[in-house]
């Protein structure tokens, strides 16, 4: 009876054996489909790749270039007498005066504090309204 009982234990351990294995072998399978499939995607973009390569090779040709240039553009030649030296550059503009660099912004802000830090003192802000402020020693009501 132990003996019997083993050989169908034996037998069972068999069967779930051979299902593992087969669903083993099915898996892998289906991963080798997969990766045969992803291969001939790859390939596929690849000749694609080198295509757009070629065309992109034939559209930028200089010469191909020249030609539409010359047929649509109607360019001149440069003439050595466009060039000129930078000692003949205009002078820089002069910087706005300062009424008007206060409505700069930001940059006019940064430009005041960087004043204010050479002469060492912050000007004041001005009240609003013209009032004056309590630290200028008017009375204060």
């Amino acid at each position: 009876m132990i003996l019997r009982l083993l050989n169908l234990l034996v037998i069972g351990a068999l069967v779930l054996a051979a299902a593992y294995v087969y669903r083993i072998k099915f898996d892998s399978a289906a991963q080798a489909e997969k990766l045969a499939k992803l291969r001939s995607e790859v390939r596929h973009e690849r000749d694609q790749i080198a295509a757009l390569r070629a065309e992109w090779g034939q559209l930028d040709n200089p010469a191909r270039i020249e030609k539409l240039a010359k047929r649509y553009l109607r360019l001149q030649q440069i003439a050595p007498t466009q060039f000129d030296s930078l000692d003949h550059l205009p002078d820089r503009p002069p910087p706005p005066p300062d009424e008007e660099r206060a409505d700069v912004g930001i940059g006019g802000m940064i430009e005041d504090l960087q004043d204010a830090a050479t002469t060492g003192s912050i000007p004041a802000p001005a009240p609003p309204g013209g009032a004056p402020s309590p630290a200028s020693g008017a009375p204060h009501q």
